[in-house]
């Protein structure tokens, strides 16, 4: 999907269509989807439609809460999405087993199962398949088990409330407890080799279709991480592992106190000390999963609201520089052409966009956002330049036919008149005017080709509750839909 080449270029070099689904909202036996044969029927499905683009949300192992933007690590992968029966075929499990709750990731018995069954008849080759996993992704994968498993011995607790000699990571006290723990370790790497070893296949299977994998990177990371606990002085932190000062953004339209997020802020001296190491090695370990990113708050890495820690609101945040053009340069020389896409909603300042424009980021248009305003809004279709994501909604809006069902009358009428009073029913016409745009990647969510309403949403911003959870069933695909959207891609000449 993208060729790294030493200038600056847009990655979006063609005309594509995608759609935006999270593999978690796959159908399946268990609790969530997975990286088995309904992922790879999706791909049938992307295949038949024209669609070349299959966008993700992050794929790291989330905390309790679900969301994939507060995760445990940014590289762990989610175990959830492991595919039992791919576990069978290796012969590492005798049958499936039936699972009712979503995978611990501090003890899985089917993982357990599963690396008993490795040690039993895995060949020379998978074996040394297992140890060059672990020897390529040490520089993470290794504070990543040991976060895990003292989490694990802590009930949870997260890592600022273990002892000071754990909590502060003293050598002597790490060399017991890997000694202590050495079972436990090797099993939370299994776990992180079977993930990656399932989403190699996934990818594979991919890229013999032509279609190019799209992922999400949340700027901020969790506090209670892995990376956070292994990295702190990379972090703003104080001597306890307390952040001084959170992320968030200031109050707006849509709240009045603003969002108080909590994650720590970059000590970013600290981080361009070494050329922004850390940051490479994050774009790199991603771009082994997928072939474009989506940099989720990318005005964030041109100045970011910083909210003292001890504000229970983010009214009294202030501003702070940023060094987005040092790091974007750094990244730009480590890789060439840079695949990422700036999440770029909200308010954004000249500056922000002088920032994504000198190294050709893609930028988003979400065509919900359209019709507010008059002739002049930047996300009507007439106004859309071609290096650009379009979307008709994203992860956290409203499916399309639920927020036109939302819409009072008269702007209804406004959008139904400016995208020519067609006769199809929504959401096609907004489907249809997402793929005529100008925009170079047109991607729809799933829940729009199928025509749902709100009850599907995926998330709803500020709320914590029933977020995450949506799946899909193959009942709801109505017969010609692959030959409807392919017609559609066709016409646009958004055919790979």
């Amino acid at each position: 999907m993208t060729g790294h080449t030493p200038e600056t270029r847009s990655p979006l070099h063609e005309r594509r269509a995608g759609v935006l689904l999270h593999p978690t909202s796959l159908p399946g036996p268990g609790q969530a989807g997975t990286l088995g044969p309904d992922a790879h029927r999706f791909l049938d499905f992307l295949e038949a439609s024209g669609m070349s683009v299959w966008q993700m949300l992050p794929l790291s192992q989330p905390h309790e809460g679900g969301s994939p933007y507060q995760c445990m690590s940014v590289n762990a992968g989610n175990i959830d999405l492991i595919c039992q029966r791919a576990l069978v075929q290796w012969g590492w499990l005798e049958a499936v087993q039936p699972e009712s709750e979503r995978r611990n990731p501090f003890h899985c018995e089917l993982l357990r199962l599963a690396r008993q069954g490795f040690l039993a008849v895995a060949g020379d080759a998978d074996r040394e398949d297992y140890h060059d996993f672990v020897q390529q992704h040490g520089h993470w994968l290794e504070d990543y088990a040991l976060y895990l498993a003292l989490k694990q011995e802590h009930r949870g607790r997260p890592w600022w409330e273990w002892e000071p000699d754990l909590r502060d990571r003293h050598t002597g006290a790490l060399k017991r407890v890997r000694n202590r723990l050495h079972e436990v370790l090797q099993q939370y790497r299994f776990d992180q080799y079977v993930f990656y070893r399932q989403w190699a296949e996934l990818r594979d299977a991919a890229l013999a279709k032509g279609i190019g994998l799209f992922g999400d990177m949340p700027i901020f990371v969790a506090h209670d991480s892995a990376e956070v606990w292994a990295r702190r002085h990379l972090f703003d932190l104080d001597d306890t592992g307390q952040p001084r000062c959170v992320a968030g953004v200031p109050p707006d339209y849509f709240s009045e106190t603003g969002q108080r997020w909590g994650n720590p802020h970059y000590d970013w001296s600290r981080m361009a000390s070494d050329g922004f190491q850390w940051w490479i090695e994050r774009i790199a370990a991603q771009l082994e999963l997928v072939d474009l990113i989506r940099i989720d708050h990318f005005r964030g890495f041109e100045a970011f609201w910083s909210i003292p820690a001890d504000e229970p609101t983010a009214v009294n945040g202030h501003w702070v520089q940023a060094p987005g053009d040092a790091l974007f340069r750094a990244l730009q020389h480590r890789f060439g052409e840079l695949p990422l896409v700036a999440e770029d909603l909200g308010v954004i300042t000249p500056e922000v966009e002088a920032l994504r424009d000198r190294y050709a980021l893609p930028g988003m248009k979400i065509l919900q956002f359209a019709f507010e305003g008059g002739p002049d809004n930047p996300y009507l279709p007439h106004a859309h330049e071609s290096n650009c994501v379009v979307y008709t909604g994203t992860h956290d809006n409203d499916t399309t036919l639920g927020w036109f069902n939302a819409c009072d009358k008269a702007l209804q009428t406004r959008v139904l008149k400016y995208l020519g009073n067609p006769s199809d029913p929504m959401p096609w016409p907004l489907v249809r005017s997402a793929l005529a745009s100008v925009a170079r990647l047109a991607v729809v969510p799933l829940q729009d080709l199928l025509g749902l309403d709100s009850r599907h949403r995926m998330n709803v911003p500020g709320t914590t509750e029933g977020n995450w959870t949506w799946r899909f069933t193959w009942d709801q695909f109505e017969e010609g839909l692959e030959a409807r959207v392919r017609e559609m891609v066709e016409t646009y000449g958004r055919k790979k």
